[in-house]
């Protein structure tokens, strides 16, 4: 598929999709959504690892209002069921880690696009907002689900009813995200963390988002059973053969995500 709204490359079991309507702070409409998630579901099959990140100096300002003509017009019930849950749901339920690297501004949908990802790095020149309820809305696109889990429901309603700018290091120093990190190093930073999953043990990987995802509605019992699943799985894979060699020989494990 040929996109308009993004760029796709790959370099080194990476993937970067980069969203590219600068001139609208990368807003999403219905084209962005429909290639992004064409793009997840391509690069999970080519890359051992997919980092999000955006093009110019913004993330994401989220919904792209002019998309579809007037607001009286929205059917934002048939937008998010048909357009945004197909495209979180390939993010989220991707074989392969995800990063979103926040570079800007990640407003409504938008932020919450970034937290769909696995991991969240931003740059300290960024921000995340729950726009929402300045027009009349409330957090969508995941936010209502990701959000509490991230940084704890008294923080969530804040963030949802107040509408306030987080800073990237706010965001870090509440659970949000993952880390944030200086504008000057941003780049190097999370390519070095991308290139750090490509060449892990990917399976390992996919099991361990499973098991982390499963723990909120497990018992403790349950979720040891589960554990012990997934630890059969990556006891079978040719990564932890090597992975324990490697330590025996004391050397660098060569991982082939398999």
């Amino acid at each position: 598929m040929d996109y308009d709204t993004i760029t796709l490359s790959y370099a080194d079991d990476i993937a970067t999709l980069k969203l590219s309507r600068p001139r609208v702070m990368n807003a999403l409409n219905t084209q962005m959504r429909a290639e992004i998630t064409d793009a997840v579901k391509a690069a999970e099959r080519q890359a051992r690892v997919i980092v999000m990140t955006g093009a110019g100096k913004s993330f994401c300002s989220g919904q792209d209002l002019g998309d579809g003509g007037s607001a009286a017009k929205l059917d934002l019930e048939r937008t998010l069921r048909d357009e945004y849950v197909p495209m979180l749901r390939a993010i989220f339920d991707c074989k392969v880690p995800t990063i979103s690297a926040v570079n800007g501004p990640a407003a409504g949908a938008g932020a919450n696009l970034a937290l769909a990802a696995d991991v969240v790095i931003a740059s300290e020149d960024a921000y995340f907002v729950q726009a929402f309820t300045r027009i009349g809305l409330i957090p969508d696109a995941g936010g209502t689900y990701w959000l509490p889990r991230q940084m704890g429901a008294a923080r969530a309603m804040g963030a949802a009813l107040f509408a306030d700018k987080i800073s990237a290091r706010q965001a870090a120093d509440w659970g949000m995200i993952y880390e944030a990190v200086g504008a000057e190093e941003f780049d190097a930073h999370w390519r070095a963390r991308a290139q750090h999953l490509a060449k892990g043990p990917t399976e390992a990987y996919r099991h361990v988002k499973a098991a982390i995802r499963g723990s909120f509605d497990n018992s403790l019992d349950q979720q040891l059973a589960l554990e012990a699943k997934l630890q059969g799985k990556c006891g079978q894979t040719h990564d932890f053969k090597e992975g324990v060699v490697a330590f025996l020989e004391k050397r660098p494990a060569a991982y082939e995500g398999r």
